[in-house]
């Protein structure tokens, strides 16, 4: 079988630049995915609740996007929030952020623009500083904007596969950082996340590869599940938005939640599950109370136990 840069060499040369940054991409974050869960003490589990009906394979794993999946809005524009509370940027920078994160938690769907410029704002505001520093910021940011916007039922879904054994890993185009710190606080295996350059433990301001978008999720998690000997096929992958296809269609196991309006076509067209848990009345089409709505873990628990007893 040929290998993936090598199978490139049929496609016009912008095709393969694009497909080659994709994978760059997603070959670098997956080698600082190992990397950091090796090296990573994960803490205890919650209290588990339910047993979970979902059985235990080595090699199998789940890979779940972050924003609007894991996390109501974008971690990104969480990330700048937070950022401009410790004045690394001005007022005008902070507008743009609330502006891009009001439109995504109204439209529930990723704008490239909106997620290009958000991206590009980040790196020029990061560059000069150390990797080490944004971490430890990280930490910070999680505790003030993030935690509190955890979906329940997402949460609970993930949970149950490491109660199986499996290991579940983020995919997201957030800086890998903040994406390891997340999937770090909620007790999961480590994080796929866009890799920015740094030199001698300082940001240049350019990243490795391109964002962590799209295609280059699924060339991460193509290389992770390589490295780690997952059979992609017994590996279930989660997400709400259609430019996360071709990660959801590498795997056996697919499932749309909260999905946004072509990802709903496409799973049902594909006979993939859905769930959704942004309102009471969507809830309640999966069997969760309708007062649970977003914010009860027995929801999101009871969702999940109906979800897996379907994958028995």
């Amino acid at each position: 079988m040929l290998s993936a840069m090598a199978a490139l060499g049929w496609l016009t040369p912008r095709r393969r630049s694009a497909t080659a940054r994709s994978v760059l991409a997603g070959e670098a974050s997956a080698e600082a995915a190992r990397k950091s869960s090796q090296e990573a003490e994960v803490p205890p589990s919650p209290d588990k609740g339910e047993e979970f009906p979902v059985h235990g394979d080595d090699r199998a794993a789940a890979f779940f996007d972050l924003d609007n999946t894991v996390m109501q809005g974008a971690a990104l524009f969480h990330f700048g929030r937070g950022l401009y509370k410790r004045k690394f940027f001005d007022t005008r920078e902070l507008a743009k952020f609330a502006w891009q994160q009001a439109w995504f938690r109204l439209a529930g769907v990723e704008d490239p623009e909106h997620m290009q410029d958000a991206r590009d704002s980040a790196l020029s505001i990061v560059q000069g500083h150390r990797v080490s520093e944004l971490k430890s910021i990280g930490e910070e940011i999680y505790d003030e904007y993030m935690a509190e916007r955890i979906w329940p039922g997402t949460r609970a879904l993930a949970q149950a596969h490491l109660d199986a054994g499996q290991k579940v890993w983020l995919v997201t185009a957030a800086p890998v950082e903040i994406a390891q710190v997340i999937a770090r606080r909620l007790g999961l295996t480590g994080a796929l996340g866009t890799v920015a350059e740094s030199v001698d433990g300082v940001y240049t301001g350019r990243l490795v590869g391109e964002p962590l978008h799209g295609p280059a999720k699924a060339e991460a998690v193509r290389a992770l599940a390589a490295a780690e000997g997952l059979d992609l096929s017994r590996c279930a992958a989660y997400s709400d938005s259609h430019n996360d296809i071709p990660m959801l269609s590498l795997v056996g196991h697919p499932y749309a939640i909260n999905p946004d309006a072509k990802l709903r076509r496409h799973a049902r067209e594909m006979d993939w599950r859905l769930r959704d848990y942004r309102t009471g009345r969507k809830a309640a089409k999966v069997g969760i109370p309708a007062a649970a709505g977003v914010g009860a873990v027995a929801g999101g628990t009871a969702a999940a136990i109906a979800l897996h007893r379907r994958r028995r």
